[in-house]
């Protein structure tokens, strides 16, 4: 009876053991292909942020150029404002003389 009941437990412990071990295995392979999901979103997500930053690059170089475009232009406008106003107290002035002249 003893040996049946060594036969049984040494049964018992080989099966328990086979299902523990593809247990293991399973929930190993599992944890793999999660962190192969994982590594391969971040991939896709680096990727994704990589063109996003590219292309902010260049949109700050399109409108940094853009500023110095306006900046230039304002320039010229300050100047041609001045050169207005100068050329509008001149007139004014020669106004007033003709008037004078004519009045006077």
């Amino acid at each position: 009876m003893e040996n049946i009941y060594s036969v049984l437990i040494t049964a018992l412990t080989v099966l328990g053991g086979a299902s523990a071990f593809r247990y293991y295995e399973k929930r190993a392979q599992r944890r793999e292909k999660d962190d192969d999901f994982i590594r391969h979103d971040c991939k896709d997500r680096i990727s994704k942020l990589e063109a996003l930053l590219e292309e902010a690059s260049k949109e700050k170089d399109e409108m940094r150029k853009m500023i110095l475009d306006l900046t230039a232009k304002v320039a010229e406008l300050k100047v041609t404002v001045d050169f207005l106003r100068e050329e509008n107290t001149y007139l004014e002035k020669k106004v007033v003389k003709t008037k004078k002249q004519i009045n006077g």
